[in-house]
C-alpha cells in the first residue's frame, strides 16, 4: 500500500519521464537522472526501488517491453514508475499497442520479475543505443561489452556490438561477434544475411 504513494511523491518532487528529442544518454545515466529529475522509465524505477528498499517497502521491477514497470509482489496490477499510476491488464495491452502497434499481443512473460542482472543488462542496452545515436561509439562499445560480460547475451546483442566494431573499423572483432550472432540466431533469413556479411569481411589470419 505504500508503494504507490512513494511513486506519486517522487513524481510530485519533479521526477518525471525524459521526453526531450533527440534522446540523450543523460536520460539513462542514473546520476544525471537524480540531478535533473528526468529519466527513462527504467532509471526512475531504479531510484524508486532503492528508496523502497531503504524504507522496507515491498516493490519489484517488471521487464515490460518498451516501458519498464514496477509491482508490489502479489498485486493484481502493475505501477508506472513515471507517475505511480496503476496498470491493469487492459492498460498494459494499450501500452503495448502504443509502443509496438496493434499486432503486439500481451504475454505472460511480459509480466516477469526483473532480476538485478536483467535490469543492468536492460540499462546497458538503453545506454548502448543512446550513445550510438549520439555518435559516441566508444562509450556505446563499453555498454555493449558490459551486456556480453553479464552473460546470456542474445544474437541481437552480438550483432549490435558487431555494428559498432564496423563503425570503428575493427573487422576481426566484427567477425567474432557476427559469428556468435550466427550461432545464436534462430531466424533463417537473418542467418543467411549474417553469412553473407561474414563472407565480405577479410579473412581471419591467425598469428603463429
Amino acid at each position: 500500500k505504500r508503494a504507490q504513494p512513494l511513486l506519486r511523491q517522487l513524481n510530485a518532487l519533479g521526477f518525471q519521464q525524459y521526453d526531450w528529442n533527440p534522446p540523450k544518454p543523460d536520460s539513462a545515466l542514473l546520476h544525471k537522472v537524480v540531478q535533473q529529475r528526468r529519466g527513462q522509465p527504467l532509471g526512475l524505477a531504479l531510484i524508486a526501488l532503492e528508496i523502497a528498499r531503504r524504507l522496507e517497502i515491498a516493490l519489484e521491477g517488471v521487464n515490460f517491453p518498451g516501458h519498464f514497470l514496477l509491482r508490489v509482489p502479489g498485486a493484481d496490477h502493475l505501477l508506472d514508475p513515471c507517475s505511480g499510476r496503476r496498470l491493469y491488464p487492459r492498460d498494459c495491452r494499450e501500452l503495448l499497442i502504443r509502443q509496438f502497434g496493434p499486432t503486439m499481443q500481451l504475454r505472460a512473460d511480459h509480466m516477469t520479475r526483473a532480476t538485478p542482472t536483467s535490469m543492468l543488462q536492460r540499462l546497458s542496452r538503453n545506454l548502448r543505443h543512446l550513445h550510438q545515436i549520439n555518435d559516441d561509439f566508444l562509450a556505446a562499445l563499453k555498454d555493449a561489452d558490459r551486456i556480453v560480460e553479464l552473460g546470456q547475451a542474445t544474437s541481437g546483442d552480438h550483432l549490435a556490438r558487431a555494428s559498432l566494431y564496423q563503425l570503428l573499423e575493427c573487422p576481426q572483432a566484427e567477425r567474432f561477434d557476427l559469428e556468435r550472432a550466427l550461432l545464436l540466431s534462430e531466424d533463417p533469413l537473418q542467418r543467411i544475411e549474417l553469412a553473407e556479411r561474414l563472407s565480405r569481411l577479410p579473412a581471419n589470419h591467425s598469428v603463429h
